[in-house]
């Protein structure tokens, strides 16, 4: 569905990603470790188009990304959240996940103007799914709460199904439970499954080791720019370099 092939991304001299190449399988959760500064944030912002590889192609079902803007890539299939939670804080909890589904909407400024039946129709449907999309990550009690007022596990879940507003065919989750705590964890857990079953594929970029060995189908590691290893969680594991560079020393 989605692959990077030798990817290079360089700021002056620095190389932040060198010649990475990476497959996604559709309907997969397929994640992406390595130890801070390794280059994952930078390859997702390469992918999603906050920046133009060096060198090197991404490709979405046959179609070159590269050098395309942010919401081209959008409306291609890809939505994504961000390690830093990224909302609008004054506006609703419906009104934030009303802005992820903007790049699918067909009413024009004629059609807003004089409020034509296809306006009205338009703002029925996407308003029954965004209350459907709030159920569904159990945020039904805040629809109408400030995104600012919500707890920072609920922001993260808000940004989530912010991104699945979108329809998208693929969602980067970069560090989802970072600052979560345990039981938030156990919901993401069960959160990220359900979105599979929706037909979404998912890259993750996370820390938490337990959470990415128990979802993930496949791994990508990533240490310094480049690609260290890939395999199963249990390969991963079990590699050697993979031990020593990231997962806790020579033990």
């Amino acid at each position: 569905m989605l692959e990077t092939n030798k990817v290079t991304i360089k700021f002056g001299g620095l190389t932040a990603v060198n010649e990475v190449s990476i497959r996604i399988e559709p309907h997969k959760i397929t994640a992406l470790i390595g130890p801070n500064g390794a280059g994952k944030t930078t390859l997702f912002n390469c992918i999603s188009g906050v920046y133009v590889p060096t060198s090197g192609e991404v490709i979405l079902n046959g179609e070159h990304l590269e050098g395309k803007r942010g919401f081209q890539i959008c409306k291609a299939g890809i939505a994504r959240t961000y390690q830093v939670i990224n909302l609008f804080w004054k506006m609703s909890v419906l009104e934030n996940v009303l802005v992820g589904m903007e790049s699918h909407l067909k009413a024009n400024f004629w059609d807003s103007l004089f409020c034509t039946k296809r306006k009205r129709e338009e703002e029925a449907r996407i308003l029954e799914k965004a209350h459907e999309l709030i159920r569904f990550v159990g945020l039904e009690d805040y629809a109408y709460a400030s995104a600012a007022s919500l707890s920072y596990g609920k922001q993260r879940l808000l940004e989530i199904i912010r991104g699945l507003a979108s329809e998208p065919e693929i969602i980067l989750l970069d560090e989802p439970a970072a600052g979560m705590n345990t039981a938030e964890k156990a919901e993401l857990d069960t959160l990220l499954k359900k979105i599979l079953d929706m037909g979404v594929t998912i890259l993750v970029v996370e820390h938490d080791m337990k959470l990415i060995m128990d979802v993930s189908d496949y791994i990508y590691v990533l240490c310094n720019g480049k690609l260290l290893a890939q395999g199963t969680p249990e390969e991963i594991q079990n590699d050697p370099e993979v031990i020593a560079a990231y997962l806790g020393g020579d033990e």
